[in-house]
């Protein structure tokens, strides 16, 4: 099979793979123990640290979390005051948001434009003094479009907020902006384990506990921590610094030879310019991606959030960019990275346009 779905999950890296096999056998102790394999497996975790840390801003601390869902909803109800955040945020922000509001928050979701881009000034209007979280998306998972992150940090600290970054889709490839508070990363998109994942928070900046126990884990989060999953989060952040250069060098040879083979046909979905090139949504009139997924059982790929796959309701994001049902619905996402061969994306498109072509004949 031909796996073309990075945005939901990456394929785990033979590295973090073998790292994580001592943490399945004799090294399986507690790291909050207070005994020698308690406290080898704390080292490690420490270590896993470290590595993970070198891909975030400079200035912070890192609690491990059981993915960004947990970090994301920690940063967003263990923070105060009105919220501000963007129409094509993540289930996990906007869901959280809404429950936010729901509680007595004050929330503002703000819209974007056709290129998935939120207008600076829109949001310079709706983050005003006495806003308390500004939250955004670095890269887009579902269009891959890049967010003005930067700019978007400032206001909010113009206003007196904290900014939240979820990062999940661009750690480790597009630099994160040093002036956030809180970004939400996370281990399986980036060819480690699912199951972990991370919330960085800026020395200085306080939030209340999402979980309560012991308190184990940095910033107050409770539960016991797992090694193998701390250690593989680690190995997969070293190997995305080590390889940064030829993975994105890489990303870049298959993003042209996908746009070039699909050609004309195919409408790119968002931003051409301000967006990932591990990330290709596009749309073909007429065509019902659904059955397109179906019907190619040795292709892996989507139309959007592996979150909202099972909904039957058009992608919000695409909606929000101004797609009609019937384009959201005739759209696919590529996703792919490291692992992927330009022979991989010839034989997909091939199988696309052929598949698509089967399609349209029988629609007419």
């Amino acid at each position: 099979m031909i796996y073309l779905d990075y945005q939901a999950s990456t394929p785990i890296a033979p590295e973090v793979r073998e790292a994580m096999l001592p943490y399945l056998g004799d090294r399986f102790g507690n790291p909050h123990s207070p005994h020698r394999m308690g406290r080898e497996a704390a080292a490690a975790i420490e270590v896993a640290r470290e590595q993970v840390g070198e891909l975030l801003p400079r200035g912070g601390r890192i609690a491990f979390t059981s993915g960004a869902t947990e970090a994301l909803n920690w940063a967003i109800k263990g923070s105060a005051g009105p919220i501000v955040t963007l129409a094509t945020e993540h289930a996990a922000v906007l869901d959280s948001v809404r429950a936010a509001g729901r509680a007595g928050r004050d929330i503002r979701i703000l819209p974007v434009g056709n290129d998935g881009l939120i207008d600076l000034a829109v949001a310079r209007e709706a983050i005003r003094p006495g806003t308390g979280l500004v939250a955004a998306m670095l890269v887009n998972n579902e269009i891959g479009v890049i967010q003005p992150i930067w700019q978007l940090a400032d206001m909010a600290h113009d206003a007196g907020a904290l900014f939240l970054c979820d990062a999940v889709q661009g750690y480790g490839r597009v630099p994160i902006p040093d002036n956030v508070d809180l970004v939400a990363i996370s281990a399986h998109k980036i060819h480690g384990p699912k199951g972990i994942g991370a919330l960085w928070v800026r020395n200085g900046v306080t939030i209340e506990p999402l979980i309560h126990g012991g308190g184990q884990e940095a910033l107050g989060r409770s539960g016991s921590l797992a090694p193998m999953l701390c250690v593989g989060f680690g190995v997969a952040a070293a190997l995305m610094d080590e390889r940064r250069d030829s993975d994105a060098a890489h990303l870049d040879r298959l993003w042209r030879t996908a746009t070039h083979r699909l050609g004309p046909e195919w409408t790119i979905n968002g931003s051409f310019a301000h967006r990932y090139h591990g990330n290709l949504n596009l749309r073909s009139d007429g065509v019902d991606a659904a059955r397109l997924i179906s019907g190619l059982r040795e292709l892996a790929f989507s139309a959007g959030s592996a979150c909202a796959s099972g909904s039957g309701r058009p992608s919000h994001v695409l909606k929000a960019i101004g797609l009609s049902d019937a384009e959201a619905r005739s759209s696919i996402r590529l996703g792919f990275g490291r692992y992927t061969s330009e022979e991989d994306i010839e034989r997909a498109t091939t199988m696309i346009f052929e598949a698509t072509e089967k399609q349209l004949m029988w629609a007419v």
